[in-house]
This record gives structure tokens, C-alpha cells and sequence, in this order.
């Protein structure tokens, strides 16, 4: 299967916190979008693997994407080394994105910059023919993405661009409720964490309210780029 766009995400439920309206919008647009998580969580506080797994599945129904996998990647200890760049280079060369998302290059999660990482030097690598791969004894070609954009986490990264995501609030942040073992619960009697806050799941909104609001528009996702942003025409932008 083809994808327009393909989410890579250190952990289940990235994707969904950093792009996931960006995600619905452009397959409201009838693009083919696909999400990989790196790893299952398993170190996270709260709740299991096993219980990431369905929260993820959840979202992934929401969201409507075409795909999800999980790598199985060692959550915290995985490396940015050729083992783990040849299974990204695996699910590149598989899904064939014009477009890779992927973590944010500096954040507050060790996992996060090692996740940015490895995806993007997995997208320049898979481009190479000497790099071999291959999927249940077929040998795969090669594929470079077009474009590889990083979404903004814990840090409030400045954006090279901006998406226009109105109209989209409600799915992101169903999508991202739908892991609800991690997020704020006044009934719950685990430990708390910075992400089970009221103030972190409130965050989730005036965040990209107010992006949305340096560009005129009700709420927006930031994103940083490798390489330059290039417009077709003045008239393109908004």
C-alpha cells in the first residue's frame, strides 16, 4: 500500500499529541496516511504495553488512518544505529510516503530527539540502492520521501510553518483522550506524571489556539523542516 504521508512517533500517542489534526485534515482531503510507533510505551507510568496497544488501535479508528504498526522498538534504550534505521528504512520502503512526520528534534523525552533522529536518517538512507532490505523474502527498492517535517512536543519549539487546523480540534483531541490511561483523571490513584495534569490536556487546545492565533485563524500544529520551505507563489500562502 502507497501513503501520502506516513507518522513515525517514538511512542504511542506522539503522533496524535504533535500532528494528529493535521493528520484528519489532510485525510479529509483524501490523502492516505499511516502512523508507526517506534516502541510500545512499556516504560511509561501509567497503564501497560498491552493497554497502549488498544488505547492505540482506538485512535488510529478515530483518526481514520489506512495503517499502524509498532516497531517493538526498547522503549527509553533505543538507538539511532544501523539495526534501527534498517527497520524504519523497512516501513519507508513498504508504505512509499511523499511525506515522513516524525518527533520533534529537541524535546524534554530522551526518546523524542533519538526518535526524530533515526527516522529521518532512516528517510535519506532508504534512498540509497546499496542499502539492502527486504519484507517476508522480497527484496525491497528503494524510496526517499520528499519531504520531512518535524512536529513540536514538550518544548515550544519555534515553527518553520504552521497548519490551519480548524475545524480539526475535536478529532485531535479525541484521538489523543483515547489514550486515557496516560491523561488527566481525577479518579485515578496512580502516580502522577507532567503529562496528567488538567493543565497538560488543557494545553493540548491553547497551544494550537494560540499558533492559531498568530496566523489569523482559530487553531493551528507547528512543524519544523530540514530544508527550506518553498511556496509555489506568493498567492499560496495564507
Amino acid at each position: 500500500m502507497k501513503l501520502d504521508i506516513l507518522a513515525f512517533g517514538a511512542h504511542p500517542d506522539d503522533v496524535e499529541l504533535g500532528c494528529a489534526a493535521t493528520i484528519a485534515k489532510e485525510i479529509s482531503l483524501g490523502k492516505k496516511v499511516g502512523i508507526i510507533d517506534l516502541t510500545r510505551g512499556e516504560l511509561g507510568t501509567r497503564g501497560s504495553a498491552e493497554l497502549r496497544d488498544q488505547e492505540a488501535a482506538k485512535a488510529a479508528d478515530i483518526l481514520g488512518v489506512s495503517v499502524r504498526e509498532n516497531l517493538g522498538f526498547a522503549d527509553g534504550f533505543f538507538k539511532n544505529d544501523k539495526e534501527h534505521q534498517l527497520e524504519v528504512i523497512k516501513m519507508i520502503r513498504k508504505y512509499q510516503p511523499e511525506i515522513v512526520l516524525c518527533n520533534a528534534i529537541d524535546d524534554r523525552h530522551i526518546d523524542h530527539p533519538k526518535g526524530s533522529s533515526v527516522v529521518s536518517n532512516a528517510c535519506f538512507l532508504s534512498g540509497l540502492v546499496k542499502v539492502e532490505t527486504e519484507i517476508d523474502g522480497v527484496q525491497q527498492e528503494k524510496w526517499r520521501p520528499k519531504q520531512v517535517y518535524h512536529y513540536i512536543q514538550w518544548k515550544n519549539i519555534e515553527p518553520d510553518f504552521v497548519v490551519d487546523v480548524t475545524g480539526f480540534m475535536d478529532k485531535k483531541i479525541a484521538s489523543v483522550m483515547a489514550y486515557s490511561s496516560q491523561f488527566f483523571d481525577p479518579k485515578s490513584k496512580e502516580p502522577e506524571t507532567p503529562i496528567t495534569s488538567k493543565n497538560f490536556t488543557d494545553s493540548i487546545e491553547y497551544r494550537a489556539r494560540d499558533l492559531g492565533r498568530l496566523i489569523n485563524v482559530d487553531f493551528a500544529e507547528g512543524f519544523t523542516s530540514e530544508r527550506y520551505v518553498a511556496v509555489e507563489n506568493l498567492s499560496k500562502l495564507i
